[in-house]
């Protein structure tokens, strides 16, 4: 599932439903201006990333930078920005972008982009190879230690580093308490709940899960050792592996009888949100839906099925160097600074963690202990996972594996409708 849909439904989740932003256009600045290049300064580029200072020898930069957020997150990112902007001699500029795809792959190579995008890393190998973001890894002063071992990786493209993380996204375990006592710890304890549960002439269900979507089922086509794409693995496309059929199957084998009757995402999200279903397998987007309906809901890891471990694909959510700074200057300096500072801030992250349900990616707060409970069972979940290819052909994998779900979650024959997916895949690839 590409990540800009994800993003949709993160806004779909925060309205709390599929029409209030349908369609929804513009851009809103959190400032006036936009910068759209660097500036003529130049010299040595001796930046503070802990408190976004610079030195006095050091010309100070204008530093433009985009992002796309839902409403209740847009105070939080203009704070942000304040914050930096006050401590900081650079001064970096935001806005608000509605279709970040169509605004970057129009502005930047016109010369018109930012110094710098957020937006989730499964976009890091395209726009490398179009030239719409750059290396900056003898420029960036930071050790990327300090973050996870998914997100070190999914910053990196061929070995270029292409950006800094902040958070990541994943789908966990939800579970509704007025119904289950504790998060099940194997998929056969979860289908004892679901069984007893499950009553659809009364509206009641077992699981609410977008099962036509690849990445949901990520965690189970992942689970017995199958994947549908790796690029460095001597079979690229795996998708009619006889390990990811088999975790196929066996989705459709103990979560199907428990679901609606429709695969999509707005059916199989709302069983669960108006309180008729025990379990969802979903993402952190969806919370604030679930608080606004009153939902009294926990998070945990997904629980294992029997000879196999589940590896939902994962997110990290970045803020890309665009081709703005590859020239360097004093722009390039303020927008490497900004990211420098947002991207290592333990404050910062774990306030995001508090307020909006942001995973850190920051190894001390992951294993503090300290974050909000149902952070910690995304968090968990992410440890589970394994980043969601960069490489461009991944692209042409969603579709032909979203049919061959639905076939699946119809009663079609699993491995045939895998196999018509390989082939489809492969002819788009040649």
């Amino acid at each position: 599932m590409p990540l800009n849909r994800r993003t949709l439904l993160k806004n779909l989740g925060a309205a709390g439903t599929v029409a209030a932003l349908a369609g929804c256009v513009g851009v809103q600045e959190s400032s006036t201006n936009q910068s759209g290049g660097d500036s003529d300064g130049s010299g040595d580029e001796n930046t503070d990333s802990s408190t976004g200072e610079t030195s006095e020898s050091e010309p100070v930069g204008t530093a433009s930078v985009w992002y796309s957020l839902p409403e209740p997150e847009i105070p939080g990112r203009k704070s942000a920005l304040e914050q930096f902007n006050e401590a900081s001699d650079h001064t970096v500029k935001g806005s608000d972008i509605s279709d970040m795809r169509k605004k970057t792959t129009s502005a930047i190579p016109a010369g018109q982009g930012p110094q710098s995008f957020e937006w989730a890393h499964d976009w890091a190998g395209d726009y490398y190879q179009r030239g719409f973001v750059v290396d900056q890894s003898d420029q960036v002063d930071v050790d990327l230690d300090v973050f996870t071992g998914a997100a070190r990786e999914a910053i990196q493209f061929d070995g270029n580093l292409v950006g800094l993380p902040h958070d990541a996204e994943t789908v966990a375990l939800v579970y509704n308490k007025d119904i289950v006592d504790e998060p099940p710890e194997t998929v056969a304890d979860m289908v004892s709940v679901m069984e007893e549960f499950h009553d659809p002439e009364t509206n009641n269900y077992g699981l609410g899960l977008p099962f036509a979507d690849g990445y949901f089922l990520s965690a189970w086509a992942h689970a017995f050792g199958g994947y549908y794409f790796d690029d460095s693995a001597d079979e690229r496309i795996g998708v009619a592996l006889p390990e990811t059929i088999k975790g196929v199957q066996f989705t459709v084998d103990n979560f199907v009888p428990y679901m609606p009757n429709d695969p999509a995402y707005e059916p199989q999200a709302a069983a669960f949100a108006e309180g008729n279903a025990a379990f969802a397998i979903n993402g952190p987007w969806y919370l604030s839906t679930l608080n606004e309906k009153g939902i009294d809901y926990g998070v945990a890891k997904l629980p294992s099925p029997e000879g196999g471990e589940p590896k939902p694909f994962t997110g990290i959510t970045m803020w890309y160097f665009a081709k703005a700074m590859e020239e360097g200057g004093a722009d390039a300096a303020a927008s490497r600074s900004f990211i420098e500072w947002f991207a290592t801030s333990e404050d910062l992250a774990l306030k995001a963690a508090q307020e909006q349900g942001s995973i850190p990616v920051l190894k001390s707060l992951v294993e503090s202990g300290d974050l909000p409970e149902h952070v910690q069972g995304f968090s968990e979940a992410v440890q589970q996972g394994q980043p969601m290819p960069t490489h461009p052909d991944m692209g042409k994998v969603w579709d032909p594996v979203k049919a061959a779900l639905t076939k699946a979650f119809n009663g079609k024959d699993v491995e045939k409708a895998m196999k018509t997916a390989d082939e489809e895949i492969r002819s788009n690839l040649e």
